[in-house]
């Protein structure tokens, strides 16, 4: 009897440690696991917004195609200026403007393939659109042109993910605790880059 009733202790002082032990480690592989996430996402973002600047460099507005952007990746090219010197002149009398207009510097304009100047040749951009860490879930990407307080008309484009889709399969209620956390925050439940309703300088929410 005695012996049952040491065994019996035993087994729940084992049970008791382990979920001692668990309600430790959750979180702390939750927050390892979703901090890996979310700085793989936030990359990706980052990726997206320098290939929207340069497109917008090339066609005066932003896309909201994911095809779009990775067809400019992969086929067009970017304007590079380059400055030669032609005659020497006295930089404390004229300005490089007008010496570019005098003739003394001149400017060459080369093309240069946007695969070649933007992110890296061997970049894997028939993935870009996908969120990591998911099954071929996409960000939601879109463009638009919205008006100032001057009456101008700006170009915008917002891209985003949710925290339910980046955080999927993590621990639900950690997840449903991280979003309150978050959304109380930045206002928004995701990571998001750009903005359809606000004339922002492209800044993600993050930063």
């Amino acid at each position: 009897m005695r012996t049952a009733l040491q065994i019996i202790l035993a087994i729940i002082i084992l049970v008791l440690s382990y979920l001692l032990y668990e309600s430790i480690m959750k979180p702390i592989r939750f927050n390892r696991d979703r901090d890996v996430r979310l700085k793989a996402a936030i990359e990706k973002l980052k990726d997206i917004r320098e290939l929207q600047v340069a497109y917008k460099s090339v066609y005066g507005k932003y896309t909201g195609s994911f095809d779009t952007l990775i067809g400019f990746f992969k086929h067009d090219s970017l304007i590079n200026e380059g400055k030669v010197l032609v005659k020497a002149f006295n930089s404390d009398e004229i300005t490089e403007n007008e010496a570019i207009k005098k003739g003394f510097i001149k400017i060459i304009k080369t093309k240069v393939a946007v695969k070649d100047s933007l992110l890296r040749p061997d970049y894997p951009i028939d993935e870009i659109r996908y969120i990591p860490f998911t099954d071929s879930m996409e960000f939601a990407m879109a463009a638009s042109e919205i008006p100032t307080p001057s009456g101008a008309r700006v170009k915008v484009f917002e891209t985003y993910a949710k925290y339910e889709d980046l955080l999927n399969g993590l621990d639900e209620q950690l997840v449903i605790n991280y979003i309150d956390q978050r959304e109380k925050i930045t206002k928004f439940p995701g990571l998001k880059v750009g903005s359809l309703t606000e004339a922002t300088n492209n800044a993600g929410n993050w930063e």
